[in-house]
């Protein structure tokens, strides 16, 4: 295995606990939409959106509205007004002992890149408001890369931002099925997964991870254990 050089991670329900308020502002957009709480509805819609945690956001919006774009946009946009309102109302935080993971990796010279389903507004806002828009070595969206999760693009996108040598030389990290699907599509050297969102070991192992954290606390260490195997 090749040393790791580049740490991929996820943002929410991986580096930042954000107390179900993706979850909230999905209940936001489909209620503006006019889909009724409680219907039948309404609960595939929402089941559809906890299977898919982790995948850009109007991506999930055009399949809930069977393709249409404006719906979708329309609803993306109330979405990420909600998801704004929630962060900016103190509702997000730091999952502990990610900051200092980041760091820590940082100083020990690998890369650290943050990704996220999120539109670069949301994920702007977000990382303001905890304090972390210069953290990373970059952040990324779908927007910046093509195409979100499961697909590779925003890990390879990763690569080349900072000239990473390789793909077994990257580690990516998540909370859900989609994280592991992307890393592995990508090549990845590493695939993680941490039970700070909310899928357990067994639906991240079935998808792909290597190894599954309790948190991205512990992933400095398994990188270091990882690079002294290489």
């Amino acid at each position: 295995m090749t040393t790791l050089s580049l740490a991929v991670l996820d943002l929410a329900g991986t580096t930042v606990a954000d107390d179900g308020i993706v979850e909230d502002a999905f209940l936001h957009a489909l209620s503006r939409e006019g889909v009724r709480q409680g219907s039948a509805r309404h609960d595939a819609m929402m089941r559809h959106v906890r299977d898919t945690m982790g995948e850009s956001k109007v991506s999930v919006f055009r399949h809930l509205f069977d393709g249409d774009e404006d719906t979708a946009q329309r609803a993306n946009t109330a979405f990420e007004e909600a998801y704004a309102q929630m962060v900016a109302s103190g509702r997000c935080s730091a999952l502990p002992g990610a900051r200092q993971a980041i760091e820590s990796l940082r100083a020990h010279g690998c890369a650290v890149v943050l990704n996220t389903g999120f539109s670069p507004r949301t994920r702007d806002d977000l990382l303001a408001s905890l304090g972390w828009s210069a953290l990373a070595d970059a952040v990324l969206s779908p927007a910046d890369a093509g195409r979100g999760r499961p697909y590779p693009d925003m890990v390879l996108t990763a690569l080349l931002r900072t000239g990473a040598p390789s793909v077994d030389s990257v580690a990516v990290v998540g909370d859900t099925p989609h994280d592991m699907r992307a890393g592995r599509a990508a090549g990845a050297g590493l695939v993680a997964g941490v039970l700070t969102g909310g899928h357990d070991a067994q639906s991240l192992r079935a998808a792909g991870a290597d190894q599954v954290l309790d948190s991205v606390a512990g992933l400095p260490a398994l990188i270091e254990a990882a690079d002294r195997a290489a």
